[in-house]
C-alpha cells in the first residue's frame, strides 16, 4: 500500500442531532451534524412528525391550493361557454326565422 494516501480516521468523531442527541463514533470527519437520529427518527419513536427545513411542505399545499382554484375558474368557464352555446342554438337565425316564430 501507498503511504500517506489515506484520509486521516478519527475514531471518536463527535454526531450532534438537531434534536440534541449527540453520540460518537468513527470517521473521517472529526464532527458530523444531522438533522435526524435514531432518538427522533418516526421509524423509531413511532410518532410523525414533517421536517421541513426548506418551507417545502408550505410551498406545496400553496401549489395544490392554486391549482384548485385554477380548476374552479376552468370550470367556472366551460359551463359559461356551454350556457351560451344553448343561448344560440334557441335563438332565431335569421330574419326569416324570427318572422315565422312570429306567426
Amino acid at each position: 500500500m501507498k503511504k500517506d494516501i489515506h484520509p486521516k480516521y478519527y475514531t471518536d468523531c463527535s454526531v450532534t442531532c438537531a434534536c440534541g442527541n449527540q453520540f460518537t463514533t468513527g470517521s473521517t470527519a472529526k464532527e458530523i451534524r444531522v438533522e435526524i437520529c435514531s432518538k427522533c427518527h418516526p421509524f423509531w419513536t413511532g410518532e410523525q412528525k414533517f421536517v421541513d427545513i426548506e418551507g417545502r411542505v408550505d410551498k406545496f399545499k400553496k401549489r395544490v391550493d392554486l391549482g384548485e382554484k385554477e380548476r374552479k375558474k376552468r370550470v367556472k368557464k366551460i359551463k359559461e361557454k356551454i350556457e351560451r352555446q344553448k343561448e344560440r342554438e334557441n335563438a332565431p337565425r335569421s330574419l326569416r326565422d324570427m318572422l315565422k316564430s312570429m306567426q
